[in-house]
C-alpha cells in the first residue's frame, strides 16, 4: 500500500470545489467551484485550468452524449456550451423554495441526469434541515421528483450489475443503497450499507471502481474511503493534506488515476495557512484499481 502517492495539481483555491468528472475526449478533468460562480476544466497535457463563469452557484457538471455538459445551477438544470461560454436552462426545479440550490448530480448507466437540492447554506454545513429533494433528469427533459425532506443532497452512484443506486445524504452521516430500475430510474427500499466514524466527519461526494467498491471524499475529515457495499466494512482509507476533500472520480487514461476536489470556505487565516492547497485538485496514483468511466446524459 506504500505505493499511494497524493499530489496536488492545481491549486485554484476553490470556495467549494466539487462534482470531478473525467472528460476523456479532452484528457480532462471537469469540475465546479460552487461558491466561486465557475466550471472548471484542468487538462492533464498542460496542468492549466479553464473556466466558464456562471450567474449562479453552480453545484454539478455532467458529459453530454450530443457534446459539451448539462449543469445544475442554481435551482436550475442547464445546458453548457463551453466554447461559447453559453448557458441554456432546460427546466426550474423547487420554486417554491427560493432560498434552494442544487448540490451534487450525476449521470446514471441509462443517460439520465441525477441530482438533488438543499437549502443556502448560513456557513459550511449549517443551514436549514429538510429543504431538499433528489431529482432526475430524463433524456425528454422532464423532470422526476424522487423524494424530498433531504439536508444536503450528495454523493451518488450505480453498482456495476446497475441494480443498485447508492446514495448519501451528508447529515445522516450514512451513505444508503436503494434497489434500482434501470429501464425506468425508478428508486425504492433504501437502506443504510455504512454509517461513518467520528474521524470520518461528513460523508460527500462518491465515485465506484472496476470492483464494485465505494469511495467517498470525507468532507472535514481530509480522506476519501474506500467501502465494500456488500459487507459495510472500509477496507482503505487515503488521507489528504487538506481537510474539507469534498468529491472524487477515477480518470487518466486508464480510469487508474483518481482526482479529489477540496474547499476552502469557512477557514480563518490561521487554518488555511496550515493547509495552503485547501480549494485545490488532488490526483491519487498507486491505488491499483480502475474506476469506471462517467456516462453522458442522453438528451
Amino acid at each position: 500500500m506504500s505505493s499511494v502517492k497524493v499530489q496536488c495539481v492545481a491549486s485554484e483555491g476553490y470556495g467549494i470545489g466539487e462534482s470531478p468528472v473525467w472528460d476523456e475526449k479532452e484528457s480532462a478533468l471537469l469540475c465546479v467551484d460552487i461558491t466561486g460562480r465557475k466550471v472548471c476544466r484542468w487538462s492533464a497535457a498542460t496542468g492549466q485550468v479553464q473556466a466558464v463563469a456562471v450567474d449562479a452557484p453552480v453545484s454539478s457538471v455532467a458529459l453530454r452524449k450530443s457534446g459539451d455538459y448539462v449543469i445544475t445551477l442554481g435551482t436550475r438544470f442547464a445546458a453548457l456550451k463551453w466554447k461559447e461560454q453559453l448557458v441554456t436552462t432546460i427546466t426550474h426545479v423547487d420554486k417554491d423554495k427560493p432560498n434552494n440550490r442544487f448540490n451534487d448530480g450525476k449521470v446514471d448507466p441509462a443517460g439520465r441526469y441525477f441530482a438533488g437540492t438543499m437549502a443556502e447554506e448560513i456557513r459550511p454545513a449549517v443551514l436549514e434541515r429538510h429543504q431538499g429533494s433528489l431529482y432526475t433528469l430524463f433524456s425528454d427533459l422532464s423532470v422526476v421528483k424522487h423524494f424530498d425532506q433531504v439536508d444536503i443532497s450528495n454523493g451518488l452512484d450505480w453498482s456495476l450489475d446497475q441494480k443498485t443506486f447508492f446514495y448519501i445524504d451528508s447529515l445522516s452521516y450514512s451513505v444508503d443503497a436503494f434497489d434500482y430500475d434501470l429501464q425506468t430510474g425508478k428508486i425504492g427500499n433504501r437502506r443504510s450499507i455504512y454509517k461513518l466514524e467520528k474521524e470520518e466527519s461528513i460523508p460527500d461526494g462518491m465515485c465506484i471502481d472496476t470492483e464494485g467498491k465505494l469511495w467517498v471524499a470525507c468532507y472535514d475529515g481530509g480522506r476519501v474511503i474506500r467501502l465494500d457495499p456488500e459487507t459495510g466494512k472500509r477496507l482503505q482509507t487515503v488521507k489528504l493534506p487538506v481537510d474539507k476533500t469534498t468529491s472524487c472520480c477515477f480518470g487518466g487514461k486508464d480510469y487508474s488515476e483518481m482526482y479529489v476536489t477540496s474547499a476552502r470556505d469557512g477557514m480563518d487565516k490561521e487554518w488555511l495557512s496550515r493547509q495552503p492547497q485547501a480549494g485545490g485538485i488532488f490526483k491519487i496514483t498507486g491505488l491499483g484499481v480502475k474506476g469506471v468511466p462517467p456516462y453522458p446524459f442522453a438528451g
